[in-house]
């Protein structure tokens, strides 16, 4: 797994974004590119807004318990795999705002760093380490940006 606080994989991360254009297909399932962008924001907003709400009690600990391992490990996502409600962007967005959106939540994870992330809580799965979170960001991005075929 590639280290997303590594400064030469966000500018690796960022040219794969750049070289996206508004009318990149898809190379499967159903999103168009500017909901991906939005789609993979959703993971920067929830670790630093307050846009998203916090799960309740039991649904945190189902997560925790069933979807927490397959999201934090090195294993790549299956093509098609479901997404939680709060992933799904069902309206259409501005391609350019939300590029633009997504390069500077990389920018701000890298200027916080390794450090930040130790032990910082997530909204669904509680208190997690550096490498979780790297996992999750580098995990879902990487596996985005090939389904768009960069």
């Amino acid at each position: 797994m590639k280290d997303i606080f590594d400064p030469l994989v966000t500018k690796e991360l960022i040219t794969r974004i750049g070289q996206l254009k508004p009318d990149s297909p898809g190379l499967w399932g159903k999103m168009a590119v500017d909901q991906m962008l939005a789609h993979c924001s959703v993971a920067y907003e929830m670790a630093y807004t307050k846009k998203h709400p916090k799960p309740n009690a039991l649904m945190r600990f189902l997560l925790k318990a069933f979807v927490k391992k397959g999201v934090v490990n090195e294993v790549p996502y299956p093509k098609n795999i479901r997404t939680a409600p709060a992933f799904i962007i069902a309206d259409r967005r501005n391609f350019e705002e939300e590029k633009d959106k997504l390069v500077k939540y990389l920018e701000h994870t890298l200027s916080l760093g390794r450090d930040h992330f130790e032990g910082k809580e997530s909204l669904s799965f509680g208190k997690m380490t550096a490498q979780e979170w790297n996992n999750l960001f580098y995990k879902h991005l990487d596996h985005h940006l090939t389904q768009f075929g960069v």
